[in-house]
């Protein structure tokens, strides 16, 4: 279970402007509670793996309170100050060109130092200066904190942003493309990320965390360059790549971003496999988009099989396993910060239509609280719930379970090797194979809402080699022909000997 920010926080950011990374939220309860949480989780075989957000904090953060008073105060140099570039018209000038990925510039004035700050984010969320080993050591005690509270590990925030150029320099301009319509993509962010001391750091934290066998740590790439995401990529620490995320249910897409993060990862790097999370549209509306009812369901289950098949370590956006898809918030509801500042701009979508709270049962409010929910509910939560789907074995719930059973049953869905075996319009077809041939899975895979079906041979033992252990309709089956599907089916081929 990974758990997004659960610290003190003012909340402008959702939990992810920091007041204190040692403590809990009271909205959440208390360290004792978190304990207990953590103990009663691994009592029933699950681990809990922490979100550190340690490349800014909270412009409530006592480091910055004090920070921001004077030059010569005890946490002065902690974050990035600058004097300005110059006065124009009476108004200091930032330092640089470098801006803030909400919009506009990165850096804030503060008059009581008479210096800017920098923030990648919301002004409220000061970028903290990783070069100075006071931060580092207080950073990494936050770590080592965590651990002591048996922790089995951490997902890292924008990992790639702690450090920045140490002489500012601004980042290079692109040449103006269609699509690059924020300031932000308009730039070259080669000063501002991915600087070389980063390499150091993370082999000195994860010699931290390897401390405590069997801990996992995770970084979130803020970047979509999949050789920067396989650069990061070591032993025990996995890199969030979202190119298949931002695919189309197209194969031809699908099928290229695949050959992307394989050529990238190689056969010596392990990859994650993500098709949402808590910043992206979710499967269902995005995938499916257009579609309704069965064929809808049809494309989350398809999807959860690809998800849960391609080489790498998988990661299930909470929801997804009932094909809950966005959930439409109205403006006076919006708690999302670049969409509610930035109202003003054509923003057709906002991070809290896939934050949307879990629907458990039928009743008020889908059994999430008593209360009243911090965002409102799917229009569908009465009938699109745990309750409900754990009861239907047609559910899309019900074809996650099964697939993860099938998953710790067939090695080679774990550990193996990935291989093509046939790419058209309609259908993907790959192997999964490990040195024992009796180990291997197919996995097809048909992204068209019409029949289809695909020739088998050449395939290790011919057409008569070969099963359907499970599909996500049932229909898939092994005939004179070859393998056909139903629309939207994907299905799992085990040897037949």
């Amino acid at each position: 279970m990974w758990l997004s920010p659960i610290y003190p926080s003012p909340g402008l950011d959702l939990g992810y402007d920091v007041a204190d990374h040692s403590a809990i939220d009271p909205l959440f309860g208390t360290l004792e509670d978190f304990d207990r949480l953590v103990a009663d989780a691994h009592r029933r075989g699950l681990k809990v793996l922490l979100d550190l957000v340690l490349n800014h904090t909270s412009d409530r953060h006592r480091w910055f309170e004090d920070s921001r008073t004077s030059r010569t105060a005890d946490h002065a140099d902690w974050y990035l100050w600058r004097d300005p570039a110059g006065w124009r018209r009476g108004k200091p000038i930032p330092p640089n060109n470098w801006l803030s990925f909400f919009g506009g510039p990165g850096w804030t004035w503060e008059p009581r130092r008479g210096q800017f700050y920098f923030h990648t984010f919301l002004a409220e969320q000061p970028d903290v200066n990783w070069r100075k080993p006071a931060v580092r050591e207080a950073q990494l005690d936050v770590v080592r904190g965590w651990l002591g509270r048996d922790v089995d590990g951490f997902r890292l925030d924008v990992f790639n942003t702690f450090f920045k150029d140490p002489d500012l320099a601004s980042n290079p301009r692109r040449p103006f493309r269609l699509g690059a319509l924020r300031a932000w993509s308009r730039q070259t962010h080669v000063n501002d990320r991915d600087q070389p001391e980063l390499g150091g750091l993370l082999a000195e934290l994860r010699a931290i965390v390897d401390e405590r066998p069997g801990r996992m740590t995770v970084g979130e790439l803020f970047d979509d360059r999949i050789d920067v995401a396989a650069e990061y990529a070591t032993p025990r620490h996995l890199i969030f790549d979202f190119g298949l995320l931002q695919q189309p249910w197209r194969t031809d897409r699908i099928a290229a971003a695949i050959d992307r993060i394989e050529a990238a990862f190689g056969p010596g790097r392990w990859p994650a496999v993500v098709l949402s999370n808590h910043d992206q549209p979710r499967t269902a509306s995005r995938l499916a988009r257009g579609l309704r009812g069965a064929d809808r369901d049809a494309v989350a289950k398809a999807a959860a099989v690809l998800l849960l098949t391609l080489r790498g370590t998988p990661f299930l956006y909470y929801g997804e396993e009932l094909g809950l898809g966005d959930v439409k918030i109205p403006r006076a509801e919006i708690v999302d910060p670049p969409a509610r500042r930035y109202w003003p701009l054509p923003i057709w979508w906002n991070r809290d239509q896939c934050r949307s709270p879990m629907p458990w049962r039928p009743g008020p409010n889908a059994g999430f609280t008593t209360s009243r929910p911090w965002l409102r509910l799917g229009p569908d939560a009465q009938t699109r719930n745990v309750a409900l789907e754990a009861a239907d074995p047609a559910s899309v719930l019900a074809a996650w379970r099964r697939l993860i059973a099938l998953r710790k049953t067939v090695p080679a869905l774990q550990v193996g090797a990935f291989r093509w075996i046939s790419r058209t319009p309609d259908m993907l077809v790959y192997a999964r194979e490990t040195a024992v041939a009796s180990e291997a899975a197919v996995v097809a895979i048909n992204f068209r809402g019409r029949p289809a079906e695909v020739p088998m041979d050449g395939w290790p033992g011919g057409r008569d080699g070969w099963a359907v252990a499970w599909s996500t309709t049932g229909a898939g089956a092994v005939g004179a022909a070859g393998l056909r599907l139903a629309p939207y089916e994907a299905a799992i081929l085990r040897p037949s000997g």
